[in-house]
């Protein structure tokens, strides 16, 4: 059984210990300091830890490890909390683990292409030294001003880039991994084949904090793309902007961004930014082509020519890169634009084929009426990834109430459709209950032997992606 309280009865007994046992270790557990590390980017959860720490290395890292499995505390790791899942909120009495003060950039590699971080990171900062010295660094979550690319991995996250460039795993090629006991582990290397054994690093991407502390991050860089042509196409009508996607991928098209805005959105941004956008329309579409400039050119005039076919009354497309950076802004914006409108802001993160974005769209929009909701959806159309936003009040239980009946509702189309409950928040508290849905019984009791081979006391982010067994 997990320790979750004090095991001593006082309230400074275990942070006092901590601070004895890991030499240097900033330690904080006053009821202000456990307060702000409450919660993450998740709405409507929250729950005090008994401290939180800041390591400067791995070897406090694995300090702190070895002192939790010994007294098994409950460890929660996070960067800067803008999860959406909820897999960085705290269970009561644990000890949170901040990874932000690792954050340096150890090592730009030209002649490898290869970046090595801390896990703390800013994601935006290790974009910025790839590109210092002429590379690119593709991933590019919403967030990556001042989310952390330990959490990056940790969650596996996506972006605007994600159709054309992959996601966080596709350009991870080593990690530095700090296991419960305290042992300091590194899977992967610099090579771009190896095949010795299994891939251990792949278990920790996407694993939430369930595994293993990742301290250190070996990253992919590639050459940037030579030319870019970014278009706005407009709408009167949501499934023709679904139905433009599905045609684009039909006709074999890979641009690097196909982004999605509707209604509420386009207001919302509109009222929050004032970009310039139509509030009339139904549905913006923002696309994206990267690469040589004559494939770019003839990429973007197939795409012109099919969203016309499929509804679009008007493609604005950018002049200058300033155009560019302002038309991507109105996507940029969205989760900030919505999360001003009420009290809470539920942001969700439901992904099907392709081909069945229609039915996904109409979905959406038929369970906010049913439920009279108001939901304001964009997201990686291109991935068939929607992220469909409640804008409620968490104040409101009647009104809450709605909110789960239609975000079950939606999760279960989803995967009626063929698809996932997530393509890129994780699963964390939010979504555990509905993963047996999604991958199958078999597929979670599989999830449970790998973590109970690596944590066998259950200590690290206990009762996230699913319940430990009774």
């Amino acid at each position: 059984m997990i320790v979750t309280a004090n095991p001593s009865g006082s309230e400074s007994f275990f942070p006092q210990q901590l601070r004895g046992c890991v030499p240097g270790l900033e330690v904080h557990d006053s009821p202000e300091q456990r307060a702000a590390y409450a919660y993450d980017g998740t709405a409507a959860l929250r729950a005090e830890p008994a401290a939180v720490v800041f390591p400067i290395d791995t070897a406090q890292v694995s300090g702190v490890l070895k002192f939790a499995t010994a007294r098994r505390i409950p460890v929660v790791t996070r960067g800067s909390g803008t999860g959406l899942s909820g897999g960085s909120v705290p269970v009561d009495g644990c000890l949170v683990l901040c990874l932000t003060k690792m954050n340096r950039i150890i090592e730009v590699d030209a002649e490898n292409l290869t970046l090595l971080a801390e896990a703390g990171a800013v994601t935006a900062d290790v974009a910025a030294a790839a590109a210092g010295v002429g590379l690119f660094y593709p991933p590019d979550p919403g967030s990556m001003k001042i989310s952390t690319i330990g959490g990056n991995v940790a969650e596996n996250s996506g972006g605007l880039r994600g159709l054309k460039y992959g996601v966080t795993r596709d350009y991870v090629m080593g990690l530095e991994v700090v296991l419960p006991d305290g042992e300091v582990m590194w899977t992967g290397n610099k090579c771009v084949k190896d095949v010795a054994g299994y891939t251990l690093r792949d278990l920790f991407i996407g694993s939430e904090g369930t595994l293993g502390i990742i301290t250190k991050v070996l990253l992919k860089l590639i050459p940037p793309p030579a030319a870019r042509k970014t278009m706005l196409a407009v709408y009167d009508n949501m499934e023709n902007a679904a139905r433009t996607v599905s045609a684009i991928i039909k006709a074999k098209i890979i641009p690097c961004t196909l982004e999605f805005l509707d209604k509420v959105t386009i207001n919302c941004v509109e009222d929050h930014a004032g970009i310039g956008l139509p509030r009339e329309a139904e549905a913006l579409l923002l696309i994206e082509s990267d690469g040589h400039p004559a494939a770019v050119e003839e990429e973007a005039a197939a795409m012109l020519a099919i969203a016309k076919a499929n509804g679009a009354g008007e493609v604005k497309i950018a002049a200058t890169a300033e155009e560019a950076a302002s038309l991507a802004a109105a996507r940029r914006t969205a989760f900030s634009a919505l999360a001003r409108v009420g009290p809470t802001t539920i942001l969700e993160d439901a992904t099907v084929p392709r081909n069945r974005l229609p039915e996904m769209v109409r979905c959406i929009q038929e369970t906010a009426r049913r439920h009279h909701l108001k939901i304001g959806t964009f997201g990686h159309m291109g991935d068939g990834n929607l992220h469909p936003t409640f804008l409620t009040n968490e104040k409101n239980k009647e009104e809450m109430h709605r909110v789960e009946l239609a975000m079950k509702e939606i999760f279960a189309r989803a995967i009626e459709l063929g698809g996932t409950i997530t393509g890129e928040h994780g699963v964390g508290l939010a979504k555990k209950d509905f993963l047996p849905a999604a991958v199958g019984e078999l597929n979670v009791g599989v999830m449970r032997s790998i973590k109970a081979a690596f944590d066998p006391q259950g200590i690290l982010n206990p009762g996230k992606i699913f319940d430990p067994l009774p």
